[in-house]
């Protein structure tokens, strides 16, 4: 499929699913690697992962560019147009668009663990990205003092 397919797809299911038309640019992006789309919200173009459409085929893909018109419309509209959102959510629900789209093969996205802490009053571990004052965070469990393992 090419930008201008998918430009046109976008269109067609932005006025069949939402009843409103997309007037800005849709286009593949091939350095996306570990999510299956995203909408700019200087430009208000959306940009779509080609490698979704390779290994999941266009029903994915249509459900990735709704879930993208979802944050289009709800911000031009100003309403609340982040995952958190009430009314993303709503909308997500109304037009059947995924919250999440497929793990690509081969793509991982692992967390990795830098940083264990202890909690000396109760012994529960904590594994961390990133690193944390002990001076200033507690336990969560019992509210004991935390050391670094």
């Amino acid at each position: 499929m090419s930008d201008e397919q998918l430009q046109r797809l976008v269109e067609q299911i932005s006025l069949e699913s939402f009843g409103l038309s997309f007037n800005h640019q849709a286009c593949f992006n091939k350095r996306l690697r570990t999510t299956g789309g995203r909408y700019l919200l200087r430009s208000h173009n959306i940009e779509i992962n080609p490698k979704q459409l390779q290994y999941y085929g266009e029903k994915a893909l249509v459900g990735i560019i709704k879930h993208e018109l979802c944050h289009y419309h709800l911000h031009l509209q100003g309403k609340g147009y982040q995952h958190r959102d009430d009314d993303f959510k709503w909308l997500m629900s109304k037009v059947g668009a995924p919250r999440f789209c497929d793990v690509i093969p081969g793509v991982q996205n692992v967390t990795k663990t830098l940083h264990r802490y202890q909690c000396l009053a109760c012994g529960l571990q904590y594994n961390r990205k990133r690193k944390i004052d002990v001076r200033k965070y507690v336990c969560g469990k019992c509210k004991g003092k935390l050391e670094k393992k």
